[in-house]
């Protein structure tokens, strides 16, 4: 190659916006082009010799070195994405580098394509962040939210959920229905989420019974409703509020109900006894209240008063 050539060669280079670097196995620097220059904030005469490690950040220098060695066995290429200091700031540069060996495989140099990928960086950073805030206000609120497939397989179990069950990666339970109890609420539960997936209509809330860490029984109210695409149904997305407590409140109210049934039932109408388990409670306490009375003597000694 004559020397005009190389100057033209170097002059399209250098007209590249990407950082272009070439380096021995050693990892000093043989060539950089003008937009690496100006990333850097030094002279090509800086640059050329030095190493090209020392660029990155500490933190991630080791890391960045210990994927660099696949430039040195097939197929002699290497993508690394590497933080660096520069004049304007911390930079992030994702690298495509490709090792140039000789008949014998041995790697004679490396060459590789820069591009700063800050910005991308910066945004995946803040959508994490919002991410992150809206994960916290969804769950500081009452309902825990879920996803499933319509063959049922979990596809996103909130961390409450996660928490109230006992999920775990090694409970080899992947279906929803692995953790419920054999409580035949859950036979209708389950009816309700079959005909959603089968209609792609919204069915109205249900409660299920689960089976929670350590065995706890969980009772939930669940709302839900179904993703459609095409007209097929894809997911199934839902809510569950734990009701555990509130039902066995009801189910107390029920037992009530029946213990004191007969007691509120055989009173006759026009006793002026009012109906109900809770007027039949007030009843047996006045009762009670009245028998005590009956019991203190009415004439009380002179010495007791």
């Amino acid at each position: 190659m004559s020397i005009q050539d190389d100057t033209l060669y170097k002059e399209l280079l250098d007209q590249q916006q990407d950082l272009l670097v070439k380096f021995s196995p050693e990892g000093r620097l043989m060539f950089v082009n003008r937009a690496y220059c100006e990333a850097m904030g030094k002279k090509e005469e800086e640059l050329v010799g030095s190493v090209f490690m020392p660029a990155a950040d500490e933190r991630y220098a080791d890391a960045l070195a210990t994927r660099m060695t696949s430039l040195f066995r097939p197929p002699y290429t290497c993508v690394v994405e590497q933080w660096i200091s520069s004049p304007k700031g911390p930079r992030c540069i994702s690298w495509a580098a490709r090792s140039i060996a000789d008949k014998d495989g041995n790697v004679t140099a490396i060459v590789a394509n820069g591009r700063d990928v800050t910005p991308e960086k910066k945004r995946h950073r803040d959508i994490t962040r919002r991410d992150s805030q809206l994960m916290l206000l969804i769950e500081s609120g009452t309902p825990m939210y879920y996803t499933h497939t319509p063959d049922h397989t979990l596809l996103y179990v909130s961390p409450r959920i996660r928490a109230m069950l006992g999920c775990n990666s090694g409970s080899g339970k992947r279906l929803w229905t692995d953790y419920l109890t054999d409580n035949p609420i859950n036979a209708k539960g389950l009816e309700r989420t079959l005909k959603a997936i089968s209609t792609g209509r919204r069915e109205p809330p249900y409660r299920l019974e689960f089976a929670g860490r350590n065995g706890a029984k969980i009772r939930v109210e669940v709302n839900e409703i179904p993703v459609i695409r095409n007209n097929v149904t894809i997911a199934i997305v839902g809510s569950l509020v734990d009701v555990t407590e509130k039902m066995k409140v009801e189910e107390g109210l029920i037992e009530a109900e029946i213990l004191l049934k007969d007691y509120s039932g055989h009173k006759k109408k026009n006793e002026g006894e009012p109906a109900g388990p809770f007027a039949a409670l007030k009843s047996i306490f006045s009762k009670k209240a009245e028998k005590e009375e009956d019991d203190i003597p009415i004439d009380i000694p002179d010495s007791l008063k």
